[in-house]
């Protein structure tokens, strides 16, 4: 099963002290007014459980991940469900799946290149997910978009091979 999920086309409320209040209280004691406050992370959540396996774009934004990413990922943390306390600590509930982010963005941020090091988004997404469990985990950036927009290089060119990177990625699975 594919669950596509476009960040950019749904309202993601932000967090705030009625939806902490409300993951804080114990399912059972729950009124449906927190239960409705929660049923969007539900959902999301249950998305996360469902999926084998995650194949996730994020655009880079000035450093970081966009606002909507952020959102839902905030919406994903949650104690007792994605996050289990243990007499060891935290521990992550996704330890079985693995993740494959495909992180665009406009300026050049490849390894050896001058802005490598403004590579924000690519430890932070390392940090999250492997706080929620999951250790198997592949980047692919596709970045200096901004090239295409400047007429620099074709469309087609600039995707080539970032296409043939995510084929082989997959390829082992397609062909099983």
């Amino acid at each position: 099963m594919v669950i596509a999920r476009d960040l950019a086309k749904i309202e993601i409320p932000v967090i705030d002290a009625a939806w902490v209040f409300a993951n804080q209280t114990p399912k059972p004691s729950r009124t449906p007014e927190q239960n409705d406050r929660l049923a969007l992370s539900t959902e999301f959540i249950q998305e996360l459980f469902d999926a084998d396996e995650y194949v996730l774009g994020v655009p880079m934004y000035n450093w970081g991940p966009s606002s909507s990413f952020k959102l839902w990922l905030d919406q994903t943390l949650r104690f007792g469900e994605t996050i289990l306390n243990t007499s060891s600590g935290p521990k992550g509930t996704l330890d079985q799946k693995r993740a494959t982010f495909i992180i665009t963005a406009g300026a050049s941020y490849t390894p050896g290149s001058p802005g490598a090091t403004l590579n924000y988004l690519e430890p932070w997404l390392r940090t999250y997910f492997s706080y929620l469990g999951i250790q198997s985990m592949q980047f692919l950036l596709a970045d200096g978009a901004i090239n295409v927009l400047q007429g620099r290089i074709d469309r087609q060119a600039f995707l080539a091979p970032h296409l043939e990177t995510i084929q082989s990625l997959f390829a082992p699975a397609l062909s099983a």
